[in-house]
C-alpha cells in the first residue's frame, strides 16, 4: 500500500517517533528502569541524512549511535487498534538515532527538555524506503552497525519488548499518525560507543539468513559553526 508520500518519506514525512528502551540489553547498559508502556520522543525530519551523507558533530558534543528499524506509516490514523495496525504500514527503513549524550545528560540533570540532544541536523541517518512486500515478517530481522569496520551493535527485532502493532497502537493513541511518518522502534545493546570526526559508519538490515535488505554508509566530521556545548 505504499504511496508516493510514504515512499518519499524523507522529504514529505512530518514526524519521527523515536521509541526509547525497547530492548532489554540496551536498558541494562543504560542502567535504566524498564518502561511500563511504550515511551517515545520526537525527532525533527530536518535531522534526516540520506545514504552516503556526512554526519556533522556539533562542537563539544559526545555523539552516540543507536541503530533502529524504522516503520513508515502509509495512511492517516488515530487510535489505531493493534489488530488493524498492519494496514497502516507502508514499508520500512533502517535509521540511526544519533544522540549528543553529554548534552542530554546535562539537561536531564537539570530537569530540562532534551530535544536538542536528539534533533541536530544529520542526527537521523536513514536508508531509502523499503516496501513492505520485501519484508513479510519484520519481527525477525537482524540489524547491525559498525564504526571504522568494527561492529558495535547487532540485534534482532524479535527481541523488542513492544512489537510493531503495539507501537502503532500506542503512538496513534497519543497523536494522529500521518502518511510518511516514521516510527524508530528502539535500539539493541552497544549504543554507548562514540562516533568521532573522521570515522566511517555503516549500518545494515538483514534477514536472519544473512540476506541484505538495505544499508547505510557514510562518514562523520566536525560541524563548522552552529551550536557549541559548554558545560
Amino acid at each position: 500500500m505504499s504511496s508516493s508520500v510514504a515512499a518519499n518519506f524523507i522529504k514529505q514525512g512530518k514526524k519521527i517517533y523515536a521509541i526509547g528502551r525497547n530492548y532489554h540489553e540496551h536498558i541494562k547498559e543504560m542502567n535504566a528502569p524498564p518502561n511500563s508502556e511504550p515511551w517515545f520522543f520526537l525527532k525533527p525530519t530536518t535531522s534526516y541524512l540520506s545514504n552516503g551523507g556526512t554526519i556533522e558533530i556539533p562542537q563539544g558534543v559526545e555523539m552516540h549511535h543507536e541503530v533502529e528499524l524504522g516503520v513508515v506509516i502509509g495512511k492517516k490514523g488515530r487510535d489505531v487498534p493493534k489488530a488493524q495496525a498492519s494496514g497502516y504500514i507502508a514499508g520500512y527503513a533502517l535509521g540511526i538515532d544519533l544522540t549528543a549524550r553529554n548534552l542530554q545528560q546535562e539537561v536531564k540533570k537539570k530537569g530540562l527538555p532534551w530535544a536538542s540532544a536528539k534533533g541536530f541536523d544529520t542526527f537521523c541517518p536513514i536508508t531509502d524506503f523499503v516496501p513492505r512486500e520485501r519484508i513479510p515478517d519484520a519481527s525477525d530481522l537482524v540489524l547491525w552497525l559498525s564504526v571504522n569496520g568494527v561492529e558495535k551493535q547487532r540485534g534482532i527485532t524479535k527481541q523488542m519488548i513492544y512489537d510493531i502493532p503495539t507501537l502503532i497502537e500506542h503512538c496513534s493513541s497519543v497523536m494522529t499518525m500521518e502518511e510518511g511518518d516514521l516510527i524508530l522502534t528502539g535500539t539493541p545493546a552497544g549504543a554507548l560507543s562514540i562516533i568521532r570526526a573522521g570515522d566511517t559508519v555503516a549500518a545494515g538490515l538483514e534477514t536472519v539468513s544473512g540476506e541484505l535488505i538495505t544499508r547505510w554508509d557514510g562518514n562523520a566530521k566536525d560541524r563548522e559553526g552552529g551550536y557549541k556545548f559548554q558545560r
